[in-house]
């Protein structure tokens, strides 16, 4: 079993304990498959046939999106608006 000295178990922990909070956009598709696209993270999007399971893969996905690419978007979400043209 490896010991890690305090400061550096205190840095594993605060790393662990960090969380961001992601702006998730939700459509159905044609096939009625309910589709989340995260605004944050380009391409990282996922589908599912129920709103709660939808809900668990998106996080699952930000999470390998997070563990395969570094993220350093700027950007942040102001909000959604519907217009009719």
């Amino acid at each position: 079993m490896t010991v890690l000295p305090d400061d550096h178990l205190k840095q594993a922990t605060e790393v662990t304990l960090m969380k961001r909070d992601f702006t998730v956009v939700v459509e159905q598709g044609e096939d009625g498959y309910l589709i989340a696209e995260v605004v944050e993270l380009p391409g990282c999007r996922t589908q599912a046939k129920s709103y709660d399971e939808l809900m668990k893969r998106a996080q699952e996905a930000i999470r390998l999106y997070l563990k395969t690419k570094r993220s350093d978007s700027k950007t942040k979400f102001v909000g959604l608006q519907r217009i009719a043209v």
